[in-house]
């Protein structure tokens, strides 16, 4: 019988592919993947260390393994294996830990499933990590995250991502428009760009090649794929020519995530961030007055050292006054071996709780009042697989949720519909599916 392999992923988009990736590996190798709730010879945990948080689910997650197959062959790999394999090694029943430029020969170092008596660790400095290794999840999602850029030459305070990643280097637009229409021929509808930095596109062996906006133009030319989604960009990369190329683009969706991390220029100078809020402001606005509709999400960080009372009202007061769709809300964590640890002005925990709080909330309001603006219009909705209760969702172009009543025939369509009204739950309720079925 095949050996049966498990996969778990924490954090991003690009940490999605990846396992998407890594599990093609393993089929190709002979072996059978399995749910991660069922019994399998090897579960790999691909990791994310971008919060403390993040390291303490990996310990929760092998727990959790290790109830489903005691015996099974435990790997780890990802940004916290590369960060502090060491510690990963402490961990009771891991049995391999991979440092990022050996996570892609995973096959290779776990071809014998024998226990050994201590933790193998195969984990290089991240300075030898300078290999693009293309990556898309596949199979598993009505949308496809296809990785076009790694690693990461920017020295925010705060992040452990150089140190886990490793320089920025992309990959061919040859290579990643041949990807996509690998992809399209699959079924997938939606293409989702990931990378660490994705807008930083175009370094190949230490050296700009190309621009993300030379990506975006040749991916618009291709066929079989209705939907392309920009998943994160900083702002002082999302140049108006990206933005008014979208707006007038055939497969390019109005909906874009850009970082802000704070609407403190104080803040911001702490963190060495390379914008000011200025710069931020100008981007929203050239967005909304290309695209009215756009869906724009925002990443802020609250509790960075040195900020006060007065720097988050700041920040609070900037994002509400933006015309922003959502907030994901990051509450600041020290990092080993960053800049920010040892910066002075920690904020309490408690304060900390608070302003996320308080995000949340102003984040819920903007996401209503973004929601707002679009019922009563009909726009296309892509259905997903996913079933609770007797109900589905779906995705707009701009990002509003859909909900309806589940029907095997909706999935992966796309479907005109009149968006009609905010459910209590916060999404939106459109036709019902017979409806939608005869548009």
């Amino acid at each position: 019988m095949n050996k049966k392999v498990a996969f778990y992923t924490l954090g991003c988009k690009l940490n999605y592919s990846e396992t998407s990736t890594i599990g093609r590996m393993f089929n190709d190798a002979g072996f059978e993947t399995v749910n991660f709730t069922d019994p399998a010879d090897v579960y790999i945990i691909n990791t994310c260390s971008v919060t403390e948080n993040a390291d303490k689910k990996c310990r929760k997650v092998v727990k959790e393994a290790l109830k489903h197959s005691p015996s099974a062959y435990i790997t780890i790999v990802g940004c916290y294996a590369q960060l502090k394999p060491k510690e990963i090694a402490e961990i009771e029943g891991v049995d391999m830990v991979l440092g990022a430029a050996e996570k892609f020969r995973i096959v290779e170092f776990i071809s014998d499933l024998t226990k050994q008596p201590k933790t193998i660790i195969h984990h290089s400095p991240i300075e030898e990590t300078n290999q693009f290794v293309s990556s898309y999840s596949y199979g598993d999602r009505t949308r496809t995250f296809l990785k076009v850029q790694d690693g990461c030459d920017y020295s925010c305070t705060f992040c452990t991502i150089p140190l886990a990643r490793g320089e920025s280097r992309s990959d061919t637009i040859e290579n990643i428009v041949k990807q996509a229409e690998e992809i399209a021929l699959s079924g997938v509808k939606e293409i989702v760009l990931t990378g660490v930095n994705i807008g930083d596109f175009g370094i190949r062996a230490g050296k700009r090649e190309d621009k993300f906006f030379d990506l975006v133009k040749a991916l618009d030319e291709l066929a079989g794929i209705n939907r392309i989604r920009i998943s994160s960009i900083e702002p002082n990369l999302l140049s108006n020519e990206i933005i008014q190329f979208v707006a007038q683009s055939k497969r390019f969706v109005p909906h874009f995530h850009i970082p802000l991390q704070s609407g403190s220029n104080k803040i911001l100078g702490l963190m060495k961030r390379r914008y000011k809020r200025e710069l931020y402001q100008d981007r929203v606005s050239t967005i909304k007055s290309f695209m009215p509709n756009a869906c724009i999400g925002v990443d802020v960080i609250v509790g960075f050292p040195g900020e006060t009372r007065e720097d988050f009202i700041d920040t609070y007061n900037f994002l509400n006054d933006l015309n922003i769709s959502y907030l994901h809300v990051f509450t600041y964590s020290e990092r080993e071996n960053t800049p920010a640890v040892d910066m002075e002005g920690s904020v309490p925990g408690s304060q900390r709780a608070d302003r996320s709080k308080m995000l949340h909330i102003l984040s819920e309001k903007k996401r209503r009042a973004f929601y707002e603006t679009q019922i009563g219009k009909t726009s296309e909705v892509l259905f997903e697989a996913d079933q609770k209760e007797g109900f589905m969702h779906g995705f707009t172009n701009n990002y509003v949720k859909i909900k309806v009543k589940y029907d095997p025939v909706l999935v992966n369509e796309l479907k005109q519909v009149k968006l009609e009204v905010i459910l209590p739950d916060g999404d939106v309720s459109v036709s019902e599916a017979e409806e939608i079925l005869t548009h």
